[in-house]
């Protein structure tokens, strides 16, 4: 008895050639030039010389780039603790149907649809004393503020300028994942007499994990690269106070015009992101996996 194998048709994947034609020029030749400038030093145009890991070890010993990188640290660990559990709230607090949640939702939504230049242009003339509604109401106050003059002033300012910017995303994830948990769930807790506490504990907390896994992965990527923001508002000051990771590699490699280095930075500055990214995947699929156990046991 003979048995017929059918053919594989191996077309299908010319529909995702365009795709992989896309990100060969968007990214993986740009990623090849950049590995070519980090082992060579570029003299002139024509004339360049190969120094092999010289510029990464140039780049590991430089001082500033060590405080630009805690500063970015505690910038994106700010923004996480800040901006997830305000947006949790604020999604709890949305309603849920009706004209209200979609006249709810387009308000929340409104920060997300300002570009990031307009952000940093708006929050700059936010904070300042003499026409700013801000920085007048804080002069009445006589709270001394000056986000220009002043270190502190000027990282807390970036900070509650990037969580009134981004909190509306967290919040919008974590709206839809509300809405996609049946009402089975809450029938059943009201049943049992759950409080809204308990609710939120054992029903909407776990459910809500892959969206918030999602939203702190956004968020954390995304405040590691914040760059249009500070350099609008503050301009990286006073002195190096907001020069976060992105903008010292604009200086390096545009200010400076040292691609060498500049190039070896922006490698290392991938793989620091690439490697934090995995931590903290890593570490939320464990609480995750520790939170399913317990209630299994439960």
């Amino acid at each position: 008895m003979s048995s017929s194998i059918k053919p594989i048709n191996q077309k299908a994947w010319l529909l995702i050639l365009p795709v992989i034609i896309c990100v060969a020029f968007s990214a993986i030749l740009p990623l090849m030039t950049v590995v070519n400038y980090s082992v060579q030093d570029i003299i002139s145009p024509e004339r360049t010389v190969y120094v092999g890991t010289e510029w990464f070890k140039q780049v590991m010993r430089d001082e500033e780039l060590h405080s630009a990188l805690l500063r970015q640290i505690l910038f994106s660990l700010a923004v996480l603790l800040i901006e997830i559990p305000l947006g949790i709230a604020l999604a709890l607090s949305m309603p849920a149907q009706g004209w209200k949640a979609s006249a709810v939702l387009v308000l929340v939504a409104i920060s997300l649809l300002i570009p990031w230049n307009v952000v940093g242009t708006i929050w700059q003339i936010y904070g300042r004393t003499d026409i700013g509604l801000l920085g007048v109401v804080l002069a009445q106050l006589g709270i001394e503020y000056s986000y220009t003059g002043s270190a502190t002033d000027a990282w807390v300012t970036v900070l509650v300028m990037d969580v009134w910017h981004w909190t509306p995303l967290v919040a919008l994830l974590c709206y839809a994942g509300l809405r996609a948990i049946p009402n089975a769930y809450y029938q059943a807790a009201l049943i049992d007499g759950a409080s809204k506490l308990a609710i939120f504990r054992y029903i909407q907390l776990p459910k809500l994990r892959g969206v918030l896994m999602i939203a702190v992965l956004l968020r954390f990527m995304d405040s590691f690269m914040i760059y249009t923001e500070p350099f609008v508002l503050t301009g990286g000051g006073p002195g190096n106070a907001t020069t976060f990771l992105s903008q010292y590699l604009t200086q390096k490699a545009v200010g400076q015009f040292d691609l060498g280095p500049a190039a070896a930075f922006s490698l290392i500055y991938f793989l620091i992101i690439l490697l934090l990214c995995f931590i903290l995947y890593n570490w939320m699929q464990q609480l995750g996996q520790q939170a399913r156990t317990e209630v299994n046991h439960e």
